[in-house]
C-alpha cells in the first residue's frame, strides 16, 4: 500500500464520524488520493487496483460498526461477524476501482479545463450509481462528512447530495492532476473558497416558513435485547406514557414524536395495550407518531410490514409502511433461494415494503415519514415532499449499532436531507441520536446516546416552499450520468493528451 493509498483511507476515516476523533476536512483525502493514484499509477490496472484498495479500506473502516448486530442479536461469533463490514468494503470498492479508470482516461485525454468538470461528474455519477445499484447504498456519500458544518453543505439545496460530493470531490481532484499551482488548481481553490462563503452566508439566514409547532421526542432508551419480551411490553408503554405526560407538563406540544417499533406488539389488533395509547392521546390532546409492527393476511398466511402511525386525540389512525427495507436486516434477497441465510435482527419473518407515500396529515401538518435506513435516500425525501409533505419525520432504532459511529453516521445524512428538501426533519431514535433539525441543516434540538430523555423543540418550521433542487431533481439526476457518458465517450475518441498519465507515472 502507497503512502497516498495510506493516506486516502485513513483521512477518509477520520474525515467521516469515528469513535476516535473527527475532523471532516481530512476526508478530501479520500477524492485527492484516488485521483493521485489514478493518473500516477505505472498501468490501468494498478490504478485499478489502488482505486480498489482505497474504496474498500475506508469503506470497510468507517463501517466497522456493522458487525455488531451481527455479534450482539445475531448471536454469532465475532469470527463470523467481522467478515460483514470487510464483505460490504469488498463491494464498495468496485465503484472506486471503475472511477480509478475513469479518472486515468480522462486526465490523459481531456484538456486540462475539461478535466476539472469531468471529474465532478464523475465522482457524482459513482456516488449515485452507489445508491441505486443492488438495492442502493449511499450511506458514505462524501457530503455528509462535512455535515457537523452546515455552511459546506448549503449546495445540496441547489444540486443534491450527489452533486455535492461531485462537486467537492472533482474540485480537490482538478488540482491533485493540474498541479495546485496551474490556472487550474487556483480555480478550484477559489471556486471551493466560493462555495464555503455563499454556503455560510445562507446558513446564516432564517429559511422561510409558513407556521412553527412545538415538538417533543421521547427517547425511551428500551434494552433492545428485552424489549420483545411478552413480560415486558406494557413496561414499555408505561415507560413511554410517564415520560411524555411528564414532557407534556414541563412544555407546550404540538406534536408527540416516539420512534420506530416504539410499541413491540400489533398496535392494529387494538388490544388493552393499543386501547391505553388511544385513551393517553386522547387525554393529552396531541397527536402521536409511533412506530409498530404491523400485518395484513392473505392467502398464504401473514405479511409483515415496519410501520409508523399517526393518532390523533380524536382517536383517528393514519399510517406509513416502510418502504426501502433493509437487506439481512429485515429481509433476506433472494432468500426463497438462499434459506439457510437468517435474518439478523429479532422478529418473525420478513418484511414486505410499503406502496403508499403519501404524508400523514392532522390539521396544517403533512408529515412525510422516513424509517430508519429511509432517511440515507435522496430519493425518498424527495417523494416525500412532492406528495405535500411540510415536515419530514425520520423515526430509528440505531440502539442495533451500539455506541458506536453508526448513529452519528446516519445523522448526518438525515442533515443532507433537510437542506436538498428545505425541510425540518424531527428524529426521534430509542436510543439516540435523537434531533430536530431546520431545513439549513442545522441542529435545533440534540439528545444523547444511550440516555432516557425527552428532547423539547419549540419553534419546529413547517414550510410548503421548495428548494430548486426539489424543482429540478429529475433535471439533475439524469444530467449527471448522462453528461458524464457524454465526456467519458469524448474522451474515449480523443487521443492521448498526456502520455504521462499512461504508464510513465510513478506511485508515491
Amino acid at each position: 500500500m502507497t503512502t497516498a493509498t495510506l493516506l486516502a483511507v485513513l483521512g477518509a476515516w477520520l474525515g467521516f464520524a469515528n469513535p476516535v476523533y473527527r475532523l471532516p476536512l481530512l476526508a478530501l483525502t479520500l477524492p485527492a488520493g484516488l485521483a493521485f493514484v489514478a493518473v500516477r499509477a505505472p498501468s490501468t490496472g494498478a490504478a485499478a487496483k489502488a482505486g480498489y484498495v482505497i474504496g474498500a479500506a475506508s469503506a470497510c473502516a468507517s463501517l466497522y460498526w456493522a458487525a455488531l448486530p451481527i455479534h450482539d442479536y445475531g448471536n454469532l461469533p465475532w469470527l463470523l461477524a467481522v467478515p460483514a463490514p470487510v464483505l460490504m468494503g469488498m463491494v464498495l470498492g468496485l465503484y472506486t476501482m471503475v472511477l480509478a479508470v475513469v479518472l486515468r482516461l480522462g486526465a490523459s485525454r481531456l484538456s486540462p479545463w475539461l478535466f476539472g468538470p469531468f471529474c465532478v461528474l464523475a465522482w457524482a455519477s459513482m456516488e449515485l450509481a452507489r445508491g441505486v445499484l443492488l438495492t442502493g447504498f449511499p450511506w458514505l456519500a462524501l457530503a455528509a462528512a462535512f455535515s457537523p458544518w452546515p455552511a459546506a453543505i448549503q449546495g445540496a439545496a441547489f444540486i443534491g447530495a450527489y452533486g455535492l460530493s461531485g462537486l467537492i470531490a472533482g474540485l480537490v481532484a482538478w488540482p491533485v492532476v493540474s498541479g495546485p499551482l496551474s490556472r487550474q488548481g487556483l480555480v478550484a481553490v477559489l471556486l471551493l473558497a466560493a462555495l464555503f462563503f455563499l454556503g455560510n452566508d445562507r446558513a446564516g439566514r432564517s429559511a422561510p416558513k409558513d407556521a412553527a409547532i412545538h415538538a417533543t421526542i421521547v427517547q425511551g432508551n428500551v434494552d433492545q435485547s428485552r424489549k420483545w419480551d411478552p413480560d415486558s411490553q406494557r413496561d414499555t408503554v408505561d415507560k413511554y406514557i410517564s415520560l411524555s405526560t411528564q414532557a407534556m407538563r414541563d412544555a407546550p406540544t404540538d406534536l408527540l414524536v416516539w420512534p420506530e417499533t416504539t410499541m413491540p406488539f400489533y398496535y392494529q389488533d387494538h388490544g388493552p395495550l393499543s386501547q391505553r395509547l388511544i385513551d393517553f392521546t386522547a387525554a393529552s390532546g396531541t397527536p402521536l407518531v409511533f412506530g409498530a409492527p404491523a400485518y395484513e393476511t392473505t392467502i398464504g398466511g401473514h405479511v409483515l410490514f415496519n410501520r409508523a402511525y399517526l393518532l390523533t386525540p380524536s382517536g383517528q389512525e393514519s399510517a406509513y409502511d416502510k418502504e426501502h427495507l433493509v437487506p439481512f436486516g429485515e429481509y433476506v434477497p433472494f432468500g426463497q433461494y438462499l434459506p439457510f441465510i437468517h435474518k439478523l435482527v429479532e422478529g418473525v419473518g420478513d418484511f414486505r415494503p410499503g406502496r403508499v407515500e403519501k404524508p400523514l396529515t392532522y390539521g396544517r401538518l403533512a408529515l412525510g415519514m422516513l424509517i430508519c435506513y429511509e432517511a440515507i435516500f435522496p430519493e425518498l425525501a424527495q417523494q416525500r415532499v412532492e406528495a405535500g409533505a411540510n415536515v419530514l419525520v425520520n423515526i430509528s432504532n440505531d440502539s442495533w449499532f451500539g455506541d458506536s459511529a453508526a448513529p452519528r453516521q446516519h445523522l448526518d445524512l438525515a442533515m443532507l436531507r433537510a437542506v436538498e428538501q428545505g425541510r425540518a426533519i424531527i428524529r426521534g431514535t430509542n436510543s439516540g441520536i435523537s434531533a430536530v433539525i431546520d431545513p439549513r441543516g442545522r441542529i435545533m434540538a440534540q439528545g444523547g446516546l444511550f440516555t432516557t430523555l425527552t428532547l423539547p423543540c419549540p419553534e419546529v418550521p413547517v414550510v410548503s416552499e421548495t428548494t430548486w433542487f426539489h424543482r429540478h431533481y429529475t433535471l439533475i439526476t439524469w444530467a449527471i450520468p448522462g453528461l458524464f457518458v457524454l465526456l467519458c465517450l469524448g474522451a474515449a475518441l480523443s487521443p492521448e493528451r498526456r502520455p504521462g498519465f499512461s504508464g510513465r507515472g510513478k506511485p508515491l
